[in-house]
């Protein structure tokens, strides 16, 4: 994608317990009635909203204060269930920071945001690594998941690219919102591997009883 195709007002969706990163793809199911406009809206344009974590805190009464940096995300499959649903699929294109939130009629949110210091996302990240080796540096990480019953298919995630495989493992992991919050802010790959790296420090694994996920 074009630095120029990148809008600068976006629909933005403030999802509690949920984050995206550049190059990841996830589901999403969309059943709010302000959020079905928000879809119907793009989907019209450029087919682009912005994915962002409330905050504790609050502008007005129930308008939650926002993080200041999010993901834009493009819709990349749509369904409409029978019940009035939307199924889709977004996938990650670069992280953005608020500028400011807009005042408008819709009844969603809308940003003005700045992507200057993100373009980077856009690439793709050229430094070799060997995947033994990536396998060696989150070898906690996957501890982590098998003792949370996580289940990672590590073979498929050979065939990504290396920024791909950092970005959805991050995504993935079963770190507290805040703690995504710093991987996401994180001011270039190397350095969100490395914060990984310092959280997993944190955990003592043996607090983790294996589950499963239903």
């Amino acid at each position: 994608m074009k630095k120029e195709d990148l809008p600068k007002k976006i629909p933005v969706f403030p999802l509690s317990n949920f984050i995206i990163f550049p190059k990841t793809t996830v589901p999403l199911n969309i059943f709010e009635p302000r959020y079905i406009d928000m879809i119907n809206d793009s989907m019209k344009s450029h087919k682009m909203i912005g994915m962002i974590q409330p905050k504790n805190s609050y502008i007005e009464q129930n308008i939650p204060e926002l993080h200041d940096i999010g993901c834009l995300g493009k819709i990349t499959s749509f369904k409409e269930t029978e019940d009035g649903r939307y199924l889709i699929e977004l996938k990650g294109v670069l992280r953005f920071e608020s500028s400011k939130e807009l005042k408008t009629d819709k009844k969603y949110r809308i940003l003005e945001v700045d992507y200057n210091n993100f373009y980077h996302d856009l690439d793709s990240y050229k430094k070799e690594i060997e995947f033994s080796d990536l396998e060696l540096i989150f070898k906690d990480l996957r501890t982590l998941f098998e003792k949370k019953g996580f289940i990672i298919n590590w073979k498929a995630l050979e065939k990504q690219s290396l920024d791909e495989t950092i970005n959805a493992l991050a995504m993935a992991s079963p770190f507290s919102l805040e703690e995504k919050q710093v991987l996401l802010e994180a001011e270039d790959l190397n350095m969100r591997k490395d914060k990984i790296a310092k959280i997993l420090k944190t955990y003592n694994f043996d607090d983790y009883n294996n589950t499963t996920i239903q």
